[in-house]
């Protein structure tokens, strides 16, 4: 007998367990709580769908409670599968840098043709379905929406957490994961921006320069717990800093913050100069020029005027002397700005926290609270860095539960 899936949530991870599933031999029904699927898919790699990236070498390019979870999914549905996974189906793709696209650089290519897979499978898409409840018993699952029910032998939950829940990842999926018994982490907003309290950021509003930054996370007790380094394309706010670069530490920043510790960056403005270099060549003009002229071409207008409010030089007309000449160095190599918190769940690209992974079979996706119940993507307790890394966890992760989720007989977890 066919066995029946109920797929909760139409993202990506949602529409690849399906899809597997449905392959598998499984009669699957997809259950959404928008009024079109795939919503936040069609946002990924602003609008071009950055699908996989070629490097998995970093040893960070996922984070959550236990590194390990995410090596024993990813190395049985990695970037090679996914590529081929979509070729298959008809997708052509093209690679920029370490990142894979598809061909057209339009999200909706992807979007089109999993759904159009989902068609040929006559799987079931059932839009403005948003789950309220499921409960368990004698084998099978009963899953309740706001106006119906429906009976399964597997759920697979893949609800996406509270990230731009414009899209629809309103953290509902916590709460159904919440009721099968599950523990979670305290989902945070990762990927995201920070906000800083020096009243300078403002006037660097716009700016975007490469920068080699450094976090420092001090503790209540004026401990220091750790620091950490990213380089990269830094973009300055109204209220802060952005950029990948800072992305790529933001969910280290919202638990320090969360915690009570004090969080510090400090900016390197310069990261291609040495500050001996950079003295020396200031040095130089200083006879015939200004230190406003002498740093026009070095670092953008905007910059030189906070550098020198900084360093207490009034004039821009000034010609410092060598100690003030150090001082001015030494800011432009070692900015310093405050963290006071990060933007909301509406700005951020993922959430760091979720389901605690140590509930979950990484073999099968399968919840170790109760029997065929699956869960995957972003309501797990597991983020990557930007650059295609948390759509690789929704397609191995889907397709994992996928698969499993249309075994019959068999417990896995």
């Amino acid at each position: 007998m066919m066995k029946s899936v109920i797929v909760i949530g139409a993202g990506a991870s949602g529409l690849m367990a399906a899809i597997t599933a449905a392959r598998k031999g499984a009669q699957v029904t997809i259950l959404e709580a928008m009024e079109k699927p795939a919503r936040k898919l069609l946002m990924t790699g602003n609008g071009r769908c950055n699908l996989t990236n070629l490097d998995f070498s970093r040893k960070d390019c996922y984070r959550g409670g236990d590194p390990s979870f995410w090596q024993q999914v990813y190395t049985q549905f990695d970037e090679k599968q996914t590529m081929a996974f979509f070729e298959e189906m008809g997708l052509l793709l093209q690679k920029r840098g370490n990142g894979v696209y598809p061909l057209t650089d339009q999200a909706s290519s992807v979007a089109d043709r999993l759904l159009l897979e989902v068609q040929k499978l006559r799987i079931k898409l059932k839009c403005q379905e948003k789950v309220v409840r499921m409960e368990q018993s004698g084998g099978h699952w009963q899953v309740y929406t706001q106006s119906w029910h429906y009976d399964a032998d597997a759920v697979i939950l893949a609800c996406g957490s509270r990230s731009v829940p414009a899209t629809g990842s309103d953290g509902s999926g916590y709460e159904l994961a919440k009721l099968a018994g599950h523990t979670i982490i305290q989902p945070l907003p990762a990927l995201v921006p920070l906000k800083c309290r020096e009243g300078f950021v403002k006037k660097l509003a716009g700016l975007r320069t490469r920068a080699d930054i450094t976090m420092y996370v001090t503790d209540k007790n004026g401990h220091g717990t750790a620091a950490y380094t990213e380089s990269g394309e830094l973009q300055w706010t109204e209220y802060g800093i952005s950029g990948i670069v800072v992305f790529q530490l933001s969910r280290y920043a919202a638990y320090a913050l969360q915690q009570g510790s004090k969080v510090q960056v400090q900016i390197d403005c310069l990261p291609s100069v040495k500050e001996e270099t950079l003295f020396e060549l200031l040095e130089k003009k200083m006879p015939e020029e200004s230190i406003s002229d002498a740093l026009t071409g070095i670092i953008p207008k905007k910059m030189i005027a906070v550098v020198l409010e900084l360093c207490k030089i009034k004039k821009a007309s000034a010609r410092p002397d060598a100690e003030k000449l150090q001082e001015v160095c030494r800011t432009i190599k070692q900015l310093s700005v405050s963290v006071t918190g990060t933007r909301s769940f509406e700005q951020a690209q993922v959430c760091a926290g979720g389901v605690a992974t140590d509930e979950i079979c990484p073999a099968t996706m399968e919840s170790r609270k109760k029997n065929d119940l699956y869960l995957t993507g972003e309501l797990l307790d597991v983020d990557g860095i930007c650059g295609g890394y948390n759509l690789q966890w929704a397609w191995s992760t889907g397709y994992i539960a996928g698969i499993h989720s249309a075994e019959k007989g068999e417990q896995h977890a």
